[in-house]
């Protein structure tokens, strides 16, 4: 009895499978256990530094929720179009971050306020914004440390708060009327001047007192309450590099272009594509090292390569072709003798007026006497075999006989 044999099974068990996924399974688990973590870290009320909805310790939302106690209508903006929209002279606006404001941002910010009114409030304004929305004011570039200051000033809210906790950008003004207070190395960290339509400015080096951990401390509570609450309405401005006015990009009926919608990070996104496309081609076009011979398996002589050309020739009865290439040939190598360029070397008009200047005067054609060279480098094609070994014959003679002239 024949036993036919059973072919064994290729195929991978449950365990191999187990054991080649379970790399992939665990960093795809590590992956949805972060993004889990993020979402959840990100789901409170944790919005950022001076964010009056936050209750971090950087976070503002005990300075907002006594300014509501007291009566002031609060509203929050992250678009200037928003924070403008509900100005006025019984209004004040907090800028929280002033140098975020692009140059068109502030001028539409500076034209606005001239014209409603009502209080400015910056905080660490720098230079650029200084010089743009408080005019007469200079921001210094030194810095200083937030501790806690007197007011040094005749400032009614100052007097009031007495010692502050401030700090950070230091200014020093020249418009007459401004207030120069709680002074560190001789420049003010809290300047208050006025400005168009009755209205003023406020700068602040520093905005660590409306932070929810130093608002109970020293007069911050008190200073942050008259400088914000003193009228009705405050406009508490979060600018943000993703608000559509930073950019400039509104049509004139205030929307926003299909480009404009799209997240500045996908553009950078698309600029790293050609540099990345680059970098795969150096990195594909590169050498892994010098090059290596390789021995052939069979060496292949050039006469052996002559002799199976013609053999091919002879056996399709291509005489033509066979005589064309020894013509080409021949006139290749007759032209540096002659003086011809390589390039004009198949033009009968200029080779075969300098072959005729190196030959003797013709005789009877024979292999040791060559036709007319016109005849023999651009005639016909010969008629048999024998014409064309002749040919070849005839060939070789003029060549030697040029060579030797």
């Amino acid at each position: 009895m024949t036993t036919v044999p059973v072919a064994a099974s290729t195929a991978p068990g449950a365990r191999q499978m187990w054991a080649r996924l379970r790399g992939l399974l665990l960093v795809a688990a590590l992956v949805l256990l972060a993004a889990a973590v993020m979402a959840l870290l990100r789901s409170d009320e944790q919005h950022g530094s001076l964010d009056p909805r936050s209750a971090d310790p950087d976070g503002s939302r005990a300075a907002a929720e006594l300014l509501t106690q007291r009566g002031v209508d609060l509203r929050v903006a992250t678009r200037l179009d928003d924070a403008l929209s509900a100005g006025g002279p019984d209004t004040t606006l907090l800028v929280t971050d002033p140098d975020l404001l692009t140059d068109r941002q502030r001028t539409r910010l500076r034209d606005e306020r001239d014209t409603t009114g009502g209080r400015l409030v910056l905080l660490d304004a720098g230079p650029a914004a200084t010089r743009a929305l408080a005019p007469g004011v200079r921001a210094e570039a030194t810095r200083a440390p937030v501790i806690p200051l007197q007011p040094s000033c005749d400032l009614a809210a100052a007097q009031r708060a007495g010692s502050t906790d401030l700090g950070g950008r230091l200014y020093t003004a020249s418009a007459d009327g401004s207030h120069l207070c709680y002074r560190s190395d001789g420049a003010a960290t809290l300047v208050r001047t006025d400005s168009p339509a009755n209205g003023e400015t406020v700068l602040l080096g520093s905005g660590d007192l409306l932070h929810n951990e130093r608002l109970d401390e020293q007069g911050n509570a008190s200073l942050a309450l008259q400088l914000l609450g003193s009228r009705s309405h405050l406009i508490w401005y979060l600018p943000s590099s993703g608000d559509p006015t930073a950019t400039g990009a509104h049509d004139d009926d205030g929307s926003a272009s299909f480009f404009d919608l799209i997240p500045s990070g996908w553009l950078w996104a698309t600029l790293q594509l050609p540099l990345a496309a680059v970098l795969a081609a150096i990195w594909r076009a590169r050498r892994l090292g010098p090059l290596v011979t390789e021995r052939l398996p069979a060496v292949v002589h050039a006469s052996e390569s002559t002799e199976g050309r013609a053999r091919l020739y002879r056996t399709t009865n291509a005489r033509a072709q066979a005589a064309a290439v020894l013509r080409e040939a021949s006139r290749f190598r007759l032209a540096p003798l002659v003086g011809v360029p390589a390039s004009q070397a198949h033009d009968p008009g200029i080779l075969l007026p300098a072959v005729s200047t190196r030959l003797s005067s013709p005789g009877p054609a024979s292999p040791a006497n060559p036709p007319d060279p016109s005849e023999l480098l651009f005639g016909r094609a010969p008629a048999d075999d024998a014409a064309l070994v002749l040919l070849a014959d005839q060939l070789d003679a003029l060549e030697r006989e040029v060579r030797t002239s």
